[in-house]
């Protein structure tokens, strides 16, 4: 298995809001988009087994996009000061994610590893993967959703360090233009600690890819 590996420096500023502020086609515009879509294809909107899909799909993107709507940083605003003294990384590792390519609306599929070194404070660790789920539920690059999650988490939470690493199959090389599958790309981002401490960049990159063990 092939893989394409991107590591990403911190970018000024990236956007971690709800999505940008538009003025939205009605439901039934964008049905009767995906009827010309259709037709431009080669078939008939109008044919039985046809004439649903635009409702469908428009239910599917209302799934698939649900990330607009949400705010990244609100998920991560309940915390926790007791922790007891503990003073080490929490990570959280293989988390599933689907998203889709914003060059071509097509899918791509992978899993995200995300580790914080907390200060005085921590997040229930379902709203890491949580943060992940938005991002990935909009249009997106892999490197632009890997310092997006690097960015909010470092926003919030105020750590020491936080690292990000994503591995993903994009459908868009695989059935389309080079047609090569099982092609992995690999994105990281590092802050603080993780970013400035090479043992602790290791101890993350280990923990990320170390297979097999619970």
């Amino acid at each position: 298995m092939d893989a394409t590996i991107k590591k990403l420096p911190i970018r000024p500023q990236v956007e971690i809001a709800r999505g940008p502020s538009i003025a939205r086609p009605s439901r039934e515009e964008a049905e009767e988009a995906v009827r010309t879509l259709i037709a431009y294809a080669g078939d008939d909107p109008a044919r039985e087994g046809l004439r649903e899909t635009p409702k469908r799909v428009i239910s599917a993107y209302d799934e698939f996009f649900a990330g607009y709507h949400e705010c990244p940083l609100d998920v991560l605003s309940r915390t926790f000061d007791e922790v007891a003294g503990y003073d080490d990384i929490v990570m959280l590792r293989d988390i599933e994610l689907h998203s889709h390519c914003e060059h071509h609306m097509i899918p791509f599929v992978g899993k995200a590893h995300v580790a914080y070194f907390p200060t005085d404070r921590v997040v229930g660790i379902s709203k890491l993967a949580r943060v992940v789920e938005v991002f990935a539920r909009r249009l997106q690059t892999q490197e632009t959703m890997t310092a997006q999650i690097a960015e909010t988490i470092d926003k919030a939470l105020k750590p020491k360090g936080v690292a990000v690493m994503i591995e993903a199959v994009h459908q868009c090389m695989s059935i389309r233009g080079v047609k090569k599958p099982d092609v992995v790309t690999i994105t990281t981002q590092f802050t603080g600690i993780f970013k400035e401490d090479p043992a602790q960049q290791a101890r993350f990159m280990m923990l990320a890819t170390e297979r097999g063990r619970l």
